[in-house]
């Protein structure tokens, strides 16, 4: 079945605007602790991830990830700089560097891992002519007799048995 131009072009469109919201969402609670743990983090970054292992898995189109990628990497960018009123979403700290970064390794990886839709073709050339096949030594099996025939070679119906 060959998908159109056009919804693969809207396929993009869709993907570039989920992965839009997923980067803002991960980005605004990137920054979210619980103790030592960074919650935000890592619920951020299963989010984005997942987001886009669904969207490559259910398009098997290797563009729509690099659309929902460069809408994830394109909103971080955007609201992490500095607001009208002066506010900073992404903060020059560790948590931020690591989610910017963080994010920017799962698109690459999603976008670069293999597609398995298609196995490979073996690509041995095969000879044009092939040698002979050495003729066969043997020529016929002969089938094993049923039970009460004799057996192949003796007289039918003889009997050796001593006396």
């Amino acid at each position: 079945m060959r998908v159109s131009w056009v919804s693969r072009v809207l396929s993009w469109v869709a993907s570039a605007l989920v992965g839009g919201v997923y980067g803002v969402a991960g980005t605004i609670g990137h920054s979210l602790t619980w103790g030592p743990i960074p919650v935000g983090l890592i619920v951020g970054g299963i989010a984005c991830a997942a987001i886009l292992v669904a969207i490559r898995a259910l398009t098997h189109d290797r563009g729509a990830a690099v659309a929902a990628g460069l809408g994830m990497i394109g909103m971080i960018l955007v609201i992490s700089g500095v607001g009208p009123g002066g506010s900073v979403v992404v903060e020059n700290t560790l948590s931020g560097q690591i989610w910017t970064y963080l994010v920017a390794a799962l698109v690459l990886l999603v976008i670069a891992w293999p597609s398995f839709r298609r196995l490979p073709v073996r690509t041995d050339a095969q000879p044009e002519n092939p040698a002979p096949l050495p003729p066969s030594i043997i020529t016929a099996v002969p089938l094993a007799p049923e039970v009460g025939q004799a057996h192949p070679g003796s007289a039918a119906g003889s009997t050796d048995h001593a006396k």
